[in-house]
């Protein structure tokens, strides 16, 4: 996390770790997936990279000094967009970004970096579109970070360090593709 929208980045870890289940655990609201088959929007993966991390960066910002996502930081992201680990899911109101999340994809771990949302349900509709295409190409760990209300309705787990470095170490050892 960025010390201000200039400063240093440090390096912090989650104490219990929070991830998101992959199996039938992951659970959906009634009222979203009804929401979802209705099709009022539309998801699309990395179509619009840039705008899902400012958008984030935004949405993160605490005062125009206290922010988690510096300028370094989404440099340093885009970067890693361009070489393909980083990834973003994209909420679309027809042509309006209304939603989307960000994170890093390495073998079969994808680790959620950050989300937003301009309308009700727009970042709730992009970790379900998330975990559909997860599923799909068999990943094993969805990693939250830290357990948010938000992400807890979703059925997420925190665990401990030793048990989180075991499903990371599995996880790491497996190829996959995100796109």
């Amino acid at each position: 996390m960025a010390q201000g929208r200039d400063g240093s980045i440090s390096w912090y870890i989650a104490e219990p770790r929070a991830v998101i289940p992959l199996d039938d655990r992951f659970k959906v609201r009634r009222s979203l997936r009804q929401i979802w088959r209705k099709g009022l929007y539309q998801t699309t993966v990395n179509k619009d990279f840039a705008s899902v991390i400012r958008s984030c960066a935004r949405h993160g910002l605490v005062s125009s000094d206290e922010v988690w996502l510096s300028e370094e930081m989404i440099a340093l992201y885009l970067d890693l967009h361009r070489r393909g680990h980083a990834h973003s899911v994209e909420v679309w109101d027809e042509e309006r970004l209304v939603g989307g999340l960000y994170g890093i994809a390495i073998k079969a771990a994808f680790f959620g970096e950050s989300m937003f949302s301009r309308v009700k349900y727009a970042s709730q509709l992009a970790l379900v579109s998330l975990v559909e295409r997860l599923r799909e190409r068999d990943y094993w760990l969805l990693d939250a970070q830290i357990m948010t209300p938000h992400i807890a309705q979703f059925g997420a787990l925190n665990l401990p360090h030793q048990q989180y470095l075991a499903l990371l170490s599995d996880a790491l050892e497996e190829e996959r593709a995100f796109v």
